[in-house]
């Protein structure tokens, strides 16, 4: 038996479903439940008033995936654990797609994607500064190489944010103190959470950052991941802890698990806690009912 799946709006920067080119905010309602089948037949425009009636008066969580996945796991992903975040009745939650991906290359497009992520962000920060005045504040968490969307859009913002949380970051570890130093400055209260054992960060975000940058050449050759370690320097209005215990084998893709999740949403806890015992639910499927719990608390 799987979690019942709500209703997601979508603030959508794609081209197509799969691979593509970021373009302008689409606004977007799924509405498919629990079925992914067919994502297309589901996902329907809906209009910039009705997003601002959505989140008028609101705290907004605005959350985006991370790389290498299309339209329709991004909808999947973020629609399931938005469905396991316990957020206060004051808070509304929003996803946010980009074309962090390749219809052909597929993980090979990797050193071409933190160029996307960034025009995506700027244009989330615009969006968002232009359209959202009305939501009492925004917050905003990624996955991955989503750092990148909504660090540029913090930092291209006029407007404070009132939460910013990184999960697993496939980005440097020295980013909120130096790329986007400018972002750290501009949030009430910045979480990361990292994991050792994230073995895609321990071995293909070196080797992918080597490649963006022999093409960019705009930062050091080899970096450590944030999402591994956690910031290497300490940023400001920065709220520890962030490494999950190595124990737990929390893996790069726990966070934002897209198959069915038999555990309804924990109760929010703020702690990253000792390294025993697992939270409940045994070896797996909890991941990510717990990394919305972590969520939904530092979200408060």
């Amino acid at each position: 038996m799987s979690v019942a799946v709500p209703d997601t709006r979508f603030i959508d920067f794609r081209t197509s479903w799969a691979g593509g080119e970021v373009c302008d905010a689409q606004l977007k309602l799924w509405t498919g439940e629990d079925d992914f089948s067919n994502p297309e037949k589901d996902y329907d425009d809906f209009s910039l008033g009705d997003l601002q009636s959505f989140v008028y008066g609101k705290d907004v969580l605005l959350a985006t995936h991370g790389f290498n996945n299309n339209r329709a796991q991004g909808i999947e992903a973020l629609s399931r654990w938005g469905g396991l975040l316990s957020l206060p009745a004051s808070a509304v939650f929003v996803g946010v797609l980009w074309p962090g991906d390749s219809e052909s290359l597929h993980a090979l497009s990797y050193p071409a994607e933190p160029a996307h992520a960034m025009d995506a962000g700027g244009r989330l920060g615009a969006f968002v500064d232009n359209n959202l005045k009305n939501a009492s504040s925004i917050s905003f968490a990624s996955h991955s190489l989503g750092a990148r969307v909504i660090l540029e859009a913090i930092a291209s913002m006029s407007r404070q944010v009132r939460r910013a949380i990184v999960m697993a970051g496939a980005i440097d570890d020295h980013c909120l103190t130096r790329e986007f130093t400018g972002a750290q400055q501009r949030v009430d209260l910045i979480s990361v959470f990292a994991s050792k054992e994230d073995e895609v960060l321990r071995w293909a975000f070196p080797i992918g950052d080597l490649a963006a940058e022999i093409i960019d050449h705009d930062h050091p050759w080899w970096e450590s991941a944030l999402g591994r370690f956690g910031p290497a320097e300490t940023p400001q209005h920065y709220r520890p802890p962030c490494q999950i215990p190595p124990e737990w084998k929390y893996g790069h893709g726990d966070y934002l698990r897209t198959s069915p999740s038999a555990h309804g949403p924990f109760p929010p806890d703020c702690g990253i806690p000792a390294p025993v015992p697992l939270p409940q639910g045994g070896p797996d499927g909890w991941q990510g009912a717990w990394s919305a719990s972590l969520v939904s608390c530092r979200f408060r």
